[in-house]
């Protein structure tokens, strides 16, 4: 992997909260990291059908546009009993004409298994693909997914997204209720970016 180091980075996203959370993650490396919004880039349309593909349109789009390395995530919920579904649609199952109501999308999901009768436990995971990629076309991708069952009625309101019906493999909590660092300690994100620091000190 090449050196990072001392460099800012791209993170190929317009979400605060993603940037905060993975600036804190790459300061140890001293990594400097500035958002999308800073260079005005627009969100390109994401046209795989998988996490590791969508990743890396975001990923290598910005990193032509500003010429410095790039971080993109890519993340969603994959349910067994719906054929993998919302997976990379996972957001827009919460868009509304008002913005994204995740409350509708979770209820969504159930009322799906629901008229399919899927059988308990109702097994699902969540995935997050990251890519690295620099301006030359050169990227690392990594994966990270943590399994689970989904719930009902909702539980807790810590977390977002689908959180509140989401209970991991092992847990009586659901990641709605979890304390947040012990969610962040094994959500699929920080399976991924384990994946992403262990690169980093091998550089």
């Amino acid at each position: 992997m090449r050196k990072l180091t001392g460099q800012d980075i791209v993170l190929a996203s317009h979400n605060k909260g993603k940037l905060v959370e993975i600036s804190d993650l790459l300061r140890p490396f001293q990594i400097g990291t500035r958002s999308a919004a800073d260079f005005g880039l627009t969100e390109p349309e994401e046209t795989e059908d998988n996490f590791i593909g969508n990743a890396r349109i975001k990923a290598h789009f910005a990193a032509k546009e500003t010429g410095l390395p790039a971080l993109s995530d890519d993340s969603g919920l994959m349910v067994d009993a719906l054929n993998g579904a919302p997976g990379v649609y996972t957001a827009n199952w919460a868009e509304t004409p008002n913005g994204r109501d995740f409350g509708l999308a979770m209820t969504r999901v159930w009322s799906m298994l629901n008229e399919r009768d899927a059988p308990h436990p109702r097994t699902a995971r969540f995935v997050c693909a990251l890519c690295l990629a620099w301006p030359d076309g050169e990227d690392m991708v990594f994966e990270g997914s943590v399994a689970g069952a989904l719930v009902w009625p909702l539980r807790g309101s810590r977390g977002f997204g689908f959180d509140p019906m989401f209970q991991p493999l092992g847990k009586e909590q659901t990641f709605g209720e979890m304390d947040p660092v012990e969610k962040h300690a094994m959500s699929h994100r920080a399976v991924a970016f384990a994946q992403l620091v262990a690169a980093l000190d091998d550089a």
